[in-house]
């Protein structure tokens, strides 16, 4: 039996890794010529803590990252509107919340994958269904059979493109910008989200020091203008928030700018197709609102595992993958959706009666969201 994983990203080596522990081998092809510390932070929460850690990954992860003690909104002048106090999240959630630079996560994951099983600059084009398989072409000319393939290769999929070329991503109504700066002086140990009428601002500590923070701006459709926007744009959009933003802004470069217009996609009505699977954003993309995406896929490939354990018929796995994770990724990606409408308010007296709301919300409401989101057995 063969099995093909197409992508290298955070779903492809994560499910490469517990499909190995499990007893399957597997290839994975990445269209990407190398292998680069790219992209900026990102958090895991407890759920995908939790996941690491059947895999055995969870210190070597934590050592890599921040442990993160609070997640707080805050208006542009720095006055609370929620508040969630993660550093509870180990007793009522079997793990913490952390804060990672992507690329420390992507090389944790790399170590741990089987020698000689990652094929790079190998950009999926057709694949063939055959009596014996599938036959897989790639942009380099070379082909390679398989009896099973998992995409993993993100939101932009070139397997789902082929199966499902209706399923393409739709857009959230915000563009954004990224980077992690170096903060000496700003000592922080909880993410905060600012929500104003110029955008939203999230600050979060990955590791001592050093800030990955990212910035919202609304637009109604995609906008290439914003391509173009430099930090000293960006200093005048937001010039009216609270500190530390600004102090942020002035450790901020040109170059560490990671631009892009949000995007998800639309809750798919399946992810199996005989022999093909789909998983991480290949399968349910969601917007970054409740930091899920890397969680979910992460799960995706614990879970995967644990049913391929059970299963003697493959395709049976992947069907009853599919009805475990559809309902729970689908309201992921809904709620995250929701979230970022109502984060992305604008329009002054209808954010000043979110805020006042949201205020006025008794501390259970936002445990029981959260209790749903992330209180996961595996």
């Amino acid at each position: 039996m063969k099995v093909v994983i197409i992508g290298g990203g955070i779903a492809g080596l994560t499910t490469a890794i517990s499909l190995q522990q499990a007893g399957v081998s597997c290839a994975i092809y990445e269209a990407a010529p190398a292998i680069k510390p790219l992209g900026a932070g990102l958090t895991l929460a407890a759920n995908a803590m939790k996941a690491l850690a059947k895999l055995g990954l969870a210190e070597e992860v934590l050592a890599q990252g921040n442990v993160l003690t609070a997640f707080n909104i805050l208006d542009e002048k720095g006055k609370i509107i929620t508040q969630t106090n993660s550093s509870v999240f180990r007793a009522q959630y079997g793990a913490d919340n952390i804060a990672i630079h992507r690329a420390n996560l992507h090389q944790v994951l790399l170590s741990r994958i089987a020698p000689d099983t990652l094929y790079l600059n190998k950009q999926l084009v057709r694949l063939e269904k055959q009596n014996s398989g599938l036959l897989l072409h790639f942009s380099d000319g070379s082909t390679t059979k398989t009896d099973y393939l998992l995409a993993a290769d993100g939101i932009h999929s070139a397997v789902r493109k082929i199966i499902l070329p209706e399923a393409t991503p739709r857009y959230a109504g915000y563009t954004c910008w990224r980077a992690v700066v170096d903060m000496p002086n700003v000592v922080q140990t909880e993410a905060i989200e600012t929500w104003g009428q110029a955008g939203r601002f999230g600050m979060v500590p990955v590791a001592p020091n050093k800030i990955y923070y990212f910035a919202c701006i609304s637009a109604p459709q995609p906008d290439s203008a914003f391509k173009n926007f430099t930090v000293t744009d960006l200093v005048q959009q937001f010039k009216e928030y609270h500190r530390p933003i600004p102090e942020i802004w002035r450790q901020s470069h040109n170059e560490q700018l990671i631009w892009n217009d949000i995007y998800d996609l639309k809750p798919l009505p399946q992810l199996a197709f005989g022999t093909i699977l789909l998983l991480g954003d290949a399968g349910h993309a969601t917007t970054p609102n409740l930091g899920q995406g890397a969680c979910q896929a992460i799960e995706d490939a614990v879970i995967l595992a644990n049913l391929w354990r059970n299963n003697n018929r493959v395709e049976d796995t992947f069907l009853q993958f599919e009805k475990m994770r559809l309902p729970r990724t689908h309201f992921v990606t809904t709620q995250s959706r929701r979230a970022g409408q109502i984060a992305q308010i604008q329009n002054p007296f209808t954010a000043k009666i979110r805020n006042l709301v949201l205020r006025a919300l008794p501390a259970r409401f936002l445990e029981k969201n959260l209790k749903k989101l992330l209180d996961v057995q595996f």
